[in-house]
């Protein structure tokens, strides 16, 4: 059935609107004749459709004919292209207030549309799955145009997002499913959601040359990514991956940051062993440690979240590979080059964040952070020599950091075992070493008692009912007797 009359070419900001829709006579039979264009056009197709019986009007319609229609339907009501990529969205535009018009129209016709399917798929015969085939031809088409208008954005107003919000919960009802995440993924793991469709959509505008033309484009991926989680997502690795990374390199914050949310989808809800494969993660990191040099606040805190959760992944995949336990890893150098910043800051927006963001990044490396001592006094010195307003982020965050108690059950067993190991020592060292030692140790253990607020005497309870050893017992004695 011929179409051609029905299919738009994109509006391009500062050009006329586009002409009213084609006449519905050529894209659906009808029992009376139309006006064959007119402003008119959609409320009569939404007619049409309302009186129209459902098994005359899919038994005379193939499905890729209703997929055209519904695509048209979804072009003529998109935002207007975008002439300059650097060009801001108006908060106020008349070619956007038109948009959310013809976005109600054609909303209407889409809820008549799926209703139909929905009253058809109660008198289809078993042998005849005519609406299962046509809800695969529309249903990735009007998903996108829901998301499109569902939220708010200069293109919708109040009507066209309830509209959106009523066509999205419609879609999903007649696809059988009980949420967008399951129509997307499919109820099952096993089972092929529509979110392939969806992203062979999008894939057509989500490429270099072409994503910032349509203003909703990243927004419609950025919205749906997050309802496709583990274990789904790892099998739309390879289409959601150079999306997320082409969001994130522009030079824009607002895209930088949409850009580093998609990578931490991804990170949270997709396997290791697949970030790894083909050097991916390497790739992210890369991408993402290229970003701790803004002078951003908001998206310096997207990125190091982002890199909190990423480091695990890329250094157990590191230490399976390497031949030295303890090389440098991704941790350290992260820190590095935080401590770098931290030094040199003076905006207190940005000390704040840095301050915050420090306590995870020791404890991530653990008794590895003795690498960065000396620069991290003086960086902890540094900030708590400098008051940063009646809040105190900054100094808080470095007493955060300061804590012992994150560290302390790594310490313990490091000087109990060195006591221990002192004690049983037959080789060569002479006494008064090892006496040395296991006071050196013990003064060690009070230090550390008093910085953890006396959790060391709870936690030696157990070794010192237990320990045998005189020497050792009179060492733990001292810790306990300690005041």
């Amino acid at each position: 059935m011929e179409l051609a009359g029905f299919v738009q070419p994109p509006q391009v900001r500062g050009e006329r609107p586009p002409p009213a829709p084609p006449p519905a006579e050529r894209a659906l039979p009808q029992p009376r004749p139309l006006t064959p264009e007119g402003p008119g056009a959609l409320s009569e197709l939404g007619a049409l459709l309302e009186a129209s019986g459902s098994r005359r009007l899919f038994g005379d319609v193939s499905p890729g004919t209703l997929g055209e229609l519904v695509a048209s339907l979804s072009r003529f009501a998109a935002p207007p292209e975008q002439q300059q990529e650097a060009a801001e969205l108006p908060a106020k535009d008349s070619a956007y207030e038109a948009v959310a018009e013809r976005a109600v129209e054609v909303g209407a016709v889409l809820l008549r549309l799926l209703a139909k399917l929905e009253a058809a798929r109660t008198e289809e015969t078993p042998g005849e799955p005519v609406v299962g085939a046509i809800l695969r031809r529309v249903a990735a088409p009007i998903y996108i145009f829901a998301v499109t208008h569902v939220v708010d954005q200069p293109w919708t107003n109040a009507r066209s997002r309830a509209v959106a919000r009523e066509l999205l919960e419609s879609l999903v009802r007649a696809a059988g499913c009980g949420s967008v995440a399951e129509f997307l993924r499919g109820k099952k793991e096993d089972e092929e959601g529509r979110f392939a469709a969806v992203m062979g959509l999008l894939k057509q505008e989500l490429t270099k040359d072409t994503w910032k033309r349509n203003p909703a484009t990243k927004h419609v991926f950025s919205w749906t990514l997050p309802h496709v989680t583990r274990p789904w997502l790892s099998h739309y690795l390879e289409s959601v991956l150079p999306p997320s990374l082409l969001i994130l390199d522009d030079y824009r914050e607002e895209n930088k940051i949409l850009g580093v949310r998609c990578l931490h989808h991804l990170i949270l809800n997709v396997p290791g062993a697949d970030l790894c494969q083909y050097n991916r993660a390497q790739v992210v990191y890369h991408a993402l440690y290229n970003h701790l040099y803004s002078r951003e606040a908001p998206l310096l805190q997207a990125v190091l979240l982002c890199l909190l959760d990423l480091l695990p992944v890329l250094e157990r995949a590191q230490h399976r590979q390497q031949q030295q336990p303890r090389a440098p890893s991704h941790s350290d150098e992260v820190l590095q080059l935080l401590l770098t910043h931290m030094e040199a800051e003076h905006r207190l927006a940005l000390r704040r964040l840095y301050a915050r963001s420090l306590p995870a990044f020791v404890q991530r490396l653990g008794i590895l952070v003795v690498r960065h001592l000396k620069r991290l006094q003086r960086v902890i010195v540094g900030y708590l020599e400098v008051c940063d307003g009646p809040e105190e982020e900054a100094r808080l965050g470095i007493l955060q950091t300061l804590r012992m108690p994150c560290r302390l059950p790594e310490l313990l067993q490091a000087l109990l075992r060195m006591m221990w190991d002192v004690h049983t020592d037959q080789g060569p060292t002479p006494e008064p070493v090892k006496a040395a030692l296991l006071q050196g140790a013990t003064e060690c253990l009070i230090l550390l008692d008093r910085c953890s607020a006396g959790q060391v005497k709870i936690l030696l309870e157990g070794v010192y009912s237990s320990c045998e050893e005189s020497c050792v017992r009179d060492c733990l004695r001292k810790v306990r007797e300690n005041t």
